[in-house]
């Protein structure tokens, strides 16, 4: 018997937004995506990413309403060099909306720059701080 009986998997997410080929762009230049499908004003999805193990496919759909709150869910990016990769996000129209601070434990070893898209939708950052030096 599988361990899940529905055999369901997750493996895209569509995100809300108002300019749909605007954060199209933004996320597929963020997150290398090389294919990309949609009418660009009402849907894209994009998928094919060159890296590993990004994520299937990323859906941005219009919709009538703006955001008005924080996002109960968000992305969390693991880069393998964080500075590089905050200030290539920064480049793309995001913005930082909170950094880690000195004593903050993160979770697992991790610390988490929390940052907004170009539409304020919240995504994390999440980099392994820098080692010791041992000497």
């Amino acid at each position: 018997m599988s361990d899940n009986p529905l055999e369901l998997r997750a493996s895209g997410v569509t995100m809300d937004c108002a300019d749909v080929a605007r954060m199209a762009d933004f996320w597929q230049a963020a997150l290398g995506f090389r294919s990309r499908a949609g009418d660009e004003r009402t849907a894209v999805t994009l998928s094919d990413a060159a890296a590993p193990r990004v994520m299937n496919h990323l859906t941005l759909q219009k919709v009538p309403e703006g955001k008005t709150a924080k996002h109960r869910v968000h992305l969390d990016l693991f880069p393998a060099d964080g500075q590089r990769a905050k200030e290539r996000l920064i480049e793309l129209g995001a913005t930082v909306l909170r950094e880690p601070t000195a004593g903050d434990p993160g979770h697992f070893g991790f610390q988490a720059i929390v940052m907004a898209d170009p539409e304020g939708g919240e995504f994390c950052l999440v980099v392994r701080p820098p080692k010791p030096e041992q000497g």
